[in-house]
């Protein structure tokens, strides 16, 4: 049973991997995107882990509500990404966060692309936003 087993995983001191996030406190966007992606897709729809993934994801918020210490209790992309990186073949788990984070440093690359391409300076966190970019583009 998935809920005596979420339940012994905490009582014994672990965490639910997948769940929870350090920023989030409502459902991950991500993680729902990756379950319409499996959904819309019948081989990973049926695919057995992935079904697990589903009964975790409404089975586990309750737990961990129950639970009491967590703040978001909902998966988090962790939670699905693993299993559809395994059903398209990529099963080296030891790679999966330099996978998430190479994802990650693709929306800075673009920025600093944009950056040269406009002529702009070095670019500090929260040194300028969409708005100030375009109205720089316009000038």
């Amino acid at each position: 049973d998935v809920k005596d087993y979420l339940w012994s995983t905490l009582k014994s001191g672990r965490v639910i991997p997948g769940f929870g996030h350090a920023v989030l406190r409502k459902p991950d966007p991500r993680f729902d995107a990756l379950l319409a992606f499996g959904d819309a897709h019948e081989d990973i729809k049926n695919n057995s882990l992935f079904q697990l993934v589903r009964t975790n994801s409404q089975i586990a918020p309750g737990v961990l509500t129950e639970h009491g210490k967590t703040k978001n209790p909902f998966p988090n992309v962790d939670s699905g990404s693993g299993v559809l990186f395994h059903h398209y073949g990529f099963q080296e788990t030891l790679y999966y966060t330099a996978i998430f984070g190479v994802s990650r440093g693709l929306g800075p690359l673009a920025q600093l692309i944009w950056d040269r391409a406009l002529g702009l300076p070095i670019e500090r966190p929260k040194s300028i936003d969409l708005k100030g970019l375009l109205k720089a583009a316009e000038a």
